[in-house]
């Protein structure tokens, strides 16, 4: 396949679709939070979420920022430690925002879902990652059954490490690779053996990790239909439980490392679409996975398959997940977390970070309290996102009103995606068709009030 098969209607929706957006893995998402959420705000969410009569269950993710080198695709917050200067300090201080934490929740809370991401937190030695994870079950009591899973980078990741990893409880293991292909990875400052990654995969499934996956990425400098396709059929070869093929973000005002990467080697919007298409296509077609959301793929028998087969499936800040726990807390600089009704953000800076735990603060740099009708709109917004429906029967039962009175501007603004095949109206319901979950998030954009009152430009990467 390359980009000439791509039919005359196919291109006509590129040009059409491929503006900028949001992900939504919040709403309101980041940008529309307030610089003037602070600290004392947090303390009384958190003292909400501590005085409620029933215990629930929390997700947690821990942000570790320190990665040896930079990949020029990279859209995370990043710190480079080439020397791990930074280190020590950094678990030490993590200690002291989860004991704050603690100490304003006022009771010890039972986690869930436990996720570790960065940077590369297998930037950690064994008695780092020992460290790190013996100051959170003090503070928190990890359910047997939890989901705790953690974010590697194969090339820096080593047997050793995934052992002790797997002797704390950790039952998932994503690991980064973007392409096989050599030239790519040297496009793009992230060269890697496939051998590594291969026997990384083997070694975790060998010592007992429930789900081993793995996270590329389509868009990427010197990708080609037939290059990629490659990648994928590795891929298929490897049978990882779940893939992440995700869309480069480029967004070099805010990333401006990522003006390294030459937009004359990018490819195009219409050979970048048919990239995904055809990838898709061989994941589904002889790999045998589901297709889940707009940018995951799973094996059948996959729990996060099933959440969506059974109308379950939820997201959050970590993307698709099946535990919709009502409360995400991130830890560490620049994280991101969801308490009660809020939004928190911390810090972006290692300076910032440790001066507010000096100061016997959380290191909040900014959040937002959600209105009822943010909830209204993120429901609709999650359902089309998850489910590829919206239910306007489930909406009135959730609500007490109705859907159709409820967005009266909205839903003649759908037709057009009705006229191009990428959505129905049928049984009470919006169903998106196909072709329509490649195009979700500009679906899922006529229901972000903030985009329509936006009163000042917002950055994002396009959509496709």
């Amino acid at each position: 396949m390359n980009k000439t098969t791509l039919t005359e209607k196919d291109i006509e929706l590129l040009k059409k679709y491929n503006t900028a957006g949001p992900r939504y893995t919040s709403y309101p998402t980041a940008p529309e939070w307030r610089d003037d959420f602070t600290d004392e705000d947090y303390s009384a969410t958190l003292k909400k979420l501590g005085g409620k009569a029933e215990v629930d269950p929390l997700s947690l993710y821990l942000h570790v920022p320190f990665c040896q080198e930079r990949c020029l695709y990279c859209g995370c917050h990043v710190i480079i430690d080439k020397n791990r200067r930074y280190v020590k300090k950094y678990i030490e201080y993590m200690g002291k925002e989860l004991e704050l934490f603690a100490e304003r929740l006022g009771r010890k809370h039972p986690v869930s879902q436990l996720h570790w991401g960065g940077g590369t937190p297998t930037f950690l030695n064994e008695s780092e990652i020992e460290e790190l994870y013996g100051m959170i079950s003090r503070h928190f009591t990890i359910e047997p059954d939890a989901e705790i899973a953690i974010e590697v980078d194969p090339c820096v990741t080593s047997k050793e490490q995934l052992k002790v990893l797997r002797d704390l409880g950790f039952n998932r293991i994503s690991m980064g690779v973007q392409d096989f292909n050599p030239s790519v990875q040297e496009a793009v400052h992230r060269v890697q053996d496939a051998k590594l990654t291969v026997d990384l995969m083997d070694y975790a499934r060998s010592i007992g990790f429930s789900s081993v996956n793995l996270d590329f990425i389509y868009g990427l400098p010197r990708q080609t239909v037939e290059s990629f396709s490659e990648t994928v059929k590795k891929i298929i070869e490897l049978s990882p439980d779940r893939i992440a093929l995700f869309s480069y973000a480029r967004v070099p005002w805010l990333k401006p490392h990522q003006k390294k990467i030459m937009d004359s080697e990018l490819p195009d919007v219409d050979e970048k679409f048919a990239i995904f298409l055809e990838a898709r296509k061989l994941l589904i077609e002889q790999g045998g996975y589901v297709a889940i959301g707009m940018d995951h793929f799973a094996k059948p028998d996959d729990e996060i398959a099933m959440a969506l087969s059974n109308k379950t499936l939820y997201r959050n800040f970590m993307g698709y997940t099946v535990l919709p726990t009502d409360h995400f807390i991130g830890f560490g600089v620049s994280s991101i977390g969801y308490v009660v009704d809020s939004y928190i953000q911390n810090v972006k800076t290692l300076k910032e970070y440790y001066g507010a735990l000096d100061a016997g603060k959380l290191p909040v740099d900014r959040g937002m309290t959600v209105s009822q009708d943010d909830i209204v709109r993120k429901w609709v917004i999650y359902s089309l996102m998850c489910h590829f429906e919206l239910d306007y029967s489930k909406f009135q039962t959730r609500f007490g009103q109705s859907f159709q009175d409820y967005f009266p501007v909205e839903l003649p603004e759908l037709d057009g995606f009705q006229k191009d095949g990428l959505i129905s109206f049928e049984d009470n319901r919006i169903a998106v068709m196909e072709k329509g979950t490649l195009f979700i998030r500009n679906i899922a954009m006529k229901f972000d009030s903030y985009l329509r009152n936006k009163q000042q430009e917002r950055r994002f990467s396009q959509t496709i």
